[in-house]
């Protein structure tokens, strides 16, 4: 069994920057050591920073070790508090800051929430265009300024299409819909109409039949629609048709979200739009 050992995320902010690069960095040791996950957002007064000490110190004394701290506190009278505690603290700032101001020869800003925020308006208005688009164009809805899209995923009913559109919009300010294959398609093998002359933007997602019946059997069980021979009819007929059309296209079973939206961004050749 592995061992327990707890790690905070603490920020006086939304804690996203500590809780993503402590998170890639513990499940490096996820093999050996089994961690408890805590995240302490909008720790910014030094009751909040002393409170967060106390829990960090419980921890440790519940778990008999030093719980591991990432910490992205820019003011230093808190991360001060924070460095108190019976752990190890991972300050990442400090860790990265110093040695670029060292380099760069000028001070960092020391600005609290620069990097998650409605500050820089245009980033903010960005990311914002790009998910109200994603929902109005979700599933073939709306075919209006579907020109405007950045990029139009195609594939079967409940492959991922949704989520992925949306995780490209907030993550990278894409202008992402998507339009769904059905069996009249196949039947023609020919691209509906409403995207036939939008083929540059187009980008097709497939999946396993087992896993696509086991996705539709949650939302429609016992349904001709979620059997697993009609789940292979349709994503055969789908792969079939993307490749007539020559319309590049990834296998999604396997993949996350995030891995699926990354590596759309990249081999669609799309440009990110915000931070």
């Amino acid at each position: 069994m592995a061992q327990k050992r707890s790690a905070f995320f603490v920020s006086d902010r939304t804690a996203i920057t500590a809780q993503m690069l402590g998170h890639s960095l513990v499940t490096q040791f996820s093999d050996v050591l089994n961690f408890n996950e805590i995240t302490l957002p909008f720790v910014d007064s030094v009751e909040k920073a002393r409170a967060a000490v106390e829990q960090i110190n419980r921890e440790a004394a519940q778990d008999g070790t030093r719980p591991l701290v990432f910490s992205t506190l820019v003011q230093a009278e808190l991360a001060t508090i924070i460095n108190t505690a019976n752990a190890l603290i991972l300050d990442c700032f400090d860790i990265f800051i110093r040695p670029m101001e060292k380099e760069l020869g000028v001070p960092a800003s020391h600005t609290v929430g620069r990097s998650h925020s409605a500050i820089d308006f245009v980033d903010y208005h960005q990311r914002m265009e790009a998910v109200n688009f994603a929902l109005r164009h979700d599933d073939g809805a709306s075919t209006r300024e579907l020109a405007e899209a950045d990029v139009i995923l195609i594939g079967v009913s409940r492959c991922g299409k949704t989520p992925t559109c949306l995780y490209l919009a907030m993550q990278f300010g894409i202008r992402a819909a998507n339009y769904p294959l059905v069996p009249e398609d196949f039947s023609s093998m020919r691209l509906p109409a409403q995207i036939r002359g939008l083929r540059k933007t187009l980008y097709g997602v497939t999946i396993g039949p087992e896993r696509l019946q086991q996705i539709r059997n949650e939302r429609r069980p016992g349904s001709s629609y979620a059997t697993l021979s009609n789940c292979a009819f349709e994503v055969r007929e789908a792969e079939a048709l993307m490749r007539q059309e020559n319309i590049p296209y990834l296998d999604v079973t396997s993949k996350s979200i995030e891995e699926l939206a990354t590596t759309i961004l990249h081999e669609a050749k799309l440009t990110r739009k915000i931070y």
